[in-house]
């Protein structure tokens, strides 16, 4: 889901600003030629294995990992700081993501609608320009979720553990009325436009995930009120019957997820709205941490 479109009131009154000082002799940030005349956007910091490739919610460059809205006063205290402190740690722009500014994308464009498995196809010849080697493991926030169980899917021998917060599930449509589906594309339309009916089948017609550590991370909060409906913030087709459909479907789609890979540890208690890495970084930074360690052990 689109940060700009879904939780829009949230991130006003949380507002906070990305910092690029203080990064250590390990941070790398650059443009990777990917093939085809197209470029994309790459940057990284920490030193150690596996690699964590951290994935965007749809709509959402790499700094939205960058960013802490929680404490502004340790503004260090991000996502992809906290993990390259302990391995390698990498967050790239997909083409068309805005940044927290509503920057534009760093990467170059693309033809669009473009679908989970795109996403796969540019993550992986990313990876491979940048001679970012596996196993890696991948953490998929919102959309990005489809994105890392696709390449999964795709790549088994590469990934070696997954995380997924707030994960676009491909149940979210089963609870949802074609009237209300139409109004979820609608607010979602923009700044980058994907085709969620066909990711949805892409996910769904592909191999199964490996079975790797996994943490699956589910928000509690709802992201959009009645009281934001109520303000005006939204379109006038964005109603309360809307939103309380959406926020049931939501709860039903991960309860879904988590059942499709019952050795996952699936964690409910976030005190969270959509964007936990936001809100609640710890958790996020956590739940990679025992990934991480996990992957550890399982090394012969």
């Amino acid at each position: 889901m689109n940060r700009c479109k879904i939780v829009p009131l949230l991130l006003v009154a949380l507002i906070a600003t990305a910092c690029n000082d203080n990064v250590s002799s390990h941070f790398f940030a650059s443009a990777i030629d990917i093939g085809a005349g197209r470029r994309m956007y790459l940057e990284c910091d920490g030193a150690g294995a596996p690699t964590v490739v951290l994935i965007s919610g749809k709509g959402n460059r790499a700094d939205t990992w960058n960013v802490n809205v929680v404490d502004p006063h340790k503004p260090e205290a991000t996502v992809f700081r906290e993990v390259a402190r302990y391995t390698r740690v990498c967050a790239y722009d997909r083409p068309a993501t805005e940044g927290i500014n509503q920057e534009p994308s760093r990467s170059d464009p693309v033809s669009a609608p473009v679908t989970a498995k795109d996403g796969v196809a540019d993550l992986h010849a990313l990876l491979s320009a940048a001679d970012l080697r596996g196993p890696y493991v991948l953490v998929g926030h919102s959309y990005g979720g489809l994105i890392a169980r696709l390449y999964a899917s795709t790549y088994p021998d590469a990934v070696a553990g997954l995380v997924l917060e707030d994960a676009l599930a491909e149940g979210l449509y089963d609870s949802l009325s074609a009237a209300h589906r139409e109004v979820l594309e609608k607010i979602n339309l923009v700044p980058e436009p994907v085709d969620t009916v066909r990711s949805f089948a892409q996910v769904i017609s592909a191999p199964r995930v490996p079975t790797v550590p996994m943490v699956i991370l589910t928000a509690d909060l709802q992201p959009i009120t009645a009281k934001d409906v109520q303000s005006g913030a939204f379109p006038s087709y964005v109603t309360v019957e809307f939103i309380t459909a959406l926020w049931s479907a939501q709860i039903v789609a991960q309860d879904k997820l988590a059942k499709l890979f019952p050795g996952a540890r699936h964690i409910t208690n976030t005190n969270s709205h959509h964007y936990i890495h936001l809100e609640q970084p710890q958790i996020v930074v956590d739940a990679i941490r025992e990934v991480v360690d996990a992957v550890h052990r399982a090394r012969p």
